[in-house]
């Protein structure tokens, strides 16, 4: 089976229904989760107590639902083709990794920490810039295949790429937010830390493989109606950890509905400036569109739903960092749907340089 049939199958549409309105339903997910939450408070309140390690269960059996989906599209084995487009590849890890994380880390500091410091909870502050960190430490995985789809990118360096990043978040992704959380000032839990890497990166990737192994034996078009059965529950296991977290922070959203807004200024900054960045890279190194495209989508999007499980077992349902990831979730897709439209009505833009110097 190829890369391509495997990450983007052609019988798919470029975007399905629960994710074009992913939007929507985060909102409801937000109103709904407040109601709920003022409405049945011992309710969630013994939900919050069902903790192993620090750990919630529920959310923890919620979170692998909304990640082995997604996972199952990678295949690790695309890496052998990261050779012939090194230039692409060196430009998303440098945002990726380099640029992305550091930038958040520093859009944090400047918004949170001090513009909008008046209007916000000062013991929540830390937390929130740590959700910040959260969210731009882990490269998104799944969506990317749709912002591919969607701005015509090659499919085989998507698939690299992403293969790529899931390989360096295993080993890198602790060690990265201990070090932006240190330079933030901010008390690093390394044995929640730890565990959370375990459990929603190193243990889902394996699962995912040997499910993806033991689905591919049974032939191509199994494995694709298995991948298409299974995103439905990816998204809705999702909405459903947003209700329970939402229910939690329903009373500190009902007294400041503006910290919604402020923390997504960070986060739209970084998006439009780490796509920028990705995108002017790729066309001044000469790489070909259909590289350029996703390379500075990737370089953009987060992984939101690894951030917002580390977020809950690091902080907690009820902290600032929890709430910053799901604004994350909240923006992603209308933001990213208009980086793919500049992405695409730039191409003539992008490619006269190559015909000038032709």
């Amino acid at each position: 089976m190829s890369s391509t049939d495997t990450a983007l199958p052609a019988e798919h549409p470029a975007i399905g229904f629960f994710e074009r309105y992913l939007t929507v339903w985060v909102a409801l997910c937000i109103v709904g989760g407040v109601l709920l939450g003022q409405m049945f408070a011992p309710f969630f309140q013994a939900i919050g107590r069902m903790e192993v390690a620090q750990v919630n269960l529920p959310v923890g059996v919620l979170i692998w639902v909304m990640i082995v989906p997604m996972l199952l599209r990678i295949d690790f084995a695309a890496m052998t083709q990261v050779k012939s487009q090194w230039r692409g590849i060196g430009v998303t890890l440098f945002v990726n990794w380099f640029v992305k994380p550091f930038s958040m880390a520093l859009l944090g500091w400047i918004f949170i920490r001090h513009v909008f410091a008046p209007w916000l909870q000062a013991d929540q502050v830390d937390s929130y810039i740590a959700g910040l960190i959260l969210l731009a430490a882990a490269p998104c995985t799944a969506m990317v295949f749709v912002w591919s789809q969607l701005c015509k990118g090659d499919p085989y360096f998507t698939l690299s790429q992403v293969a790529l990043n899931d390989s360096i978040m295993i080993v890198a992704f602790a060690p990265l937010v201990a070090l932006l959380l240190g330079l933030s000032a901010i008390t690093v839990p390394w044995n929640t830390l730890i565990i959370s890497v375990g459990l929603y990166i190193v243990i889902p990737v394996i699962v995912a493989q040997l499910l993806r192994r033991h689905l591919l034996a049974k032939g191509e078009a199994h494995f694709s109606r298995a991948v298409a059965r299974f995103g439905p529950y990816s998204i809705g296991a999702l909405l459903a950890t947003l209700v329970l977290l939402f229910a939690f922070q329903g009373q500190a959203i009902v007294k400041e509905p503006l910290v919604i807004a402020m923390l997504a200024v960070p986060i739209l900054i970084q998006v439009f400036f780490n796509s920028g960045l990705a995108y002017l890279l790729n066309r001044r190194l000469g790489v070909a569109h259909s590289v350029a495209g996703p390379s500075s989508l990737i370089g953009a999007s987060n992984f939101f739903e690894l951030a917002v499980a580390t977020a809950i077992s690091l902080f907690g349902f009820h902290s600032g960092a929890a709430l910053a990831t799901v604004v994350g979730v909240l923006i992603e897709v209308p933001v990213m749907l208009f980086v793919v439209g500049i992405v695409n009505r730039s191409q003539g833009w992008y490619e006269a340089k190559h015909r000038i110097n032709a």
